[in-house]
């Protein structure tokens, strides 16, 4: 495998096609240029042996792959860009792999491409491929659901077959006539039905009785800098009303830990000696989640892990105001409700307080309802199972069966 010091060197050799050796079992090509990315491309290796035992895979995959016998021809590293500036800073280069990518995928003629999620990366490295006769598989749909439904039929032109997440996304691929399976989630998969919320709180040394109200303002810089101040001012207000309410943060990263040290240095001063200071953790968001009575949370991948973990939650979310004026008056966004539990049920299973609505009090009435009132929140939590439930359909198998059947028909042909 190339690893980033080699990489451009790779690339400048501009290697020729490679034809793999005839074998047992299928050739599959995977595609992945990020780290969750790696984890579904490793699980969908061991779901795929189980259905063509002397399977090959080859492409580009991260360590989980790679252990698994993954043959990574360049570092997944190289495609893990995020930012517009960093994008384009890099775009001669990513043009590069991808053409020396496809130039070895059409040679090695593989039984099918599996792109894994990176939908910029990858659909249009699925659409040379299908448009060169091979068979292309694209896992994790983006969300047509929300916004730009009508992507849906481009998505179609890049994959034969599309593996969504949610049981919501076939239909409107439907809509486009484009062949999509629902497989189910892989977070469903992880977490369990009823979490045991005592060992959580014990793993992290939480009080055993005391209310516990997680904060989750987001894990990306922008997310921090426009959700922090206002996240931390309403736990500030529900605080002065819950005694012995403890406060616990979980941050994504180094930056993000000091972006939100610098938030709480002003929402708790040293002078509110009162309040019990906010706990801030580096990750252990999922082992937070399931100690937390509560979570007010950024819209986003976390109000889906909150439901999992059967937490409460007020989910609250903000863009710029010129953003968000934009995409309502394009009619971009397809959707009234925005947060994943609330999308998933088809109805307002918990709060959304979005943009202007977006403040410290609002935030503070709708979190304090929730600590205040079992009823609401045993609401929240029996829906959050039915979800679940929903969700759980062995992710990783129901991709391999749909990818397999991709598989099978080009080979049962030959098999004739």
């Amino acid at each position: 495998m190339a690893t980033n010091a080699d990489t451009s060197d790779t690339l400048r050799r501009d290697p020729s096609p490679v034809h793999e050796p005839a074998a047992a079992g299928p050739l599959i090509a995977l595609v992945c240029g990020e780290d969750s990315g790696d984890q579904l491309g490793a699980n969908l290796m061991t779901a795929l042996r189980e259905r063509f035992p002397g399977a090959r895979f080859v492409g580009i995959g991260g360590t989980r792959m790679q252990a698994q016998g993954f043959d990574s021809w360049y570092d997944m590293a190289e495609l893990s860009l995020f930012g517009l500036a960093e994008v384009i800073g890099h775009l001669p280069r990513l043009l590069r792999l991808r053409r020396n990518l496809l130039a070895r995928l059409v040679a090695a003629r593989p039984a099918v491409v599996i792109g894994i999620d990176a939908p910029d990366f990858n659909l249009g490295l699925e659409r040379r491929l299908k448009q060169a006769g091979l068979r292309t598989v694209h896992y994790v749909s983006p969300s047509v659901w929300a916004w730009r439904e009508r992507r849906a039929a481009k998505i179609g032109a890049s994959a034969d077959r599309v593996l969504c997440l949610f049981p919501m996304e076939p239909p409107i691929y439907a809509r486009y006539g484009v062949d999509a399976r629902f497989v189910g989630h892989p977070l469903a998969d992880r977490f369990p039905l009823r979490p045991d919320r005592a060992a959580a709180r014990a793993a992290l040394g939480l009080p055993a009785d005391a209310p516990v109200l997680a904060v989750l303002p987001g894990s990306r810089m922008s997310e921090i800098h426009r959700l922090a101040a206002i996240f931390l001012a309403a736990a500030r207000r529900a605080a002065a009303a819950v005694p012995d309410l403890r406060i616990v943060i979980p941050t994504a990263n180094a930056a993000c830990r000091t972006a939100i040290a610098r938030e709480l240095a002003a929402a708790f001063p040293p002078s509110a000696t009162r309040l019990p200071s906010p706990v801030v953790l580096d990750g252990r968001a999922h082992e937070v989640m399931i100690a937390a009575d509560a979570v007010l949370l950024a819209s986003g991948t976390a109000a889906l892990e909150a439901m999992l973990a059967k937490l409460p939650m007020v989910v609250a979310y903000r863009v710029a105001p010129t953003t968000y004026r934009l995409a309502r008056m394009l009619r971009l966004l397809k959707t009234d409700v925005f947060s994943l539990p609330n999308v998933l049920a088809g109805r307002r299973v918990v709060p959304e307080l979005m943009q202007d609505a977006c403040t410290p009090a609002a935030l503070a009435d709708a979190v304090l309802a929730l600590l205040r009132d079992p009823a609401q929140a045993a609401a929240q939590v029996a829906e959050f199972e039915r979800l679940h439930l929903l969700l759980k359909a062995g992710a990783a198998d129901g991709a391999a069966g749909a990818a397999a059947d991709v598989v099978g028909e080009l080979l049962r042909p030959a098999a004739a």
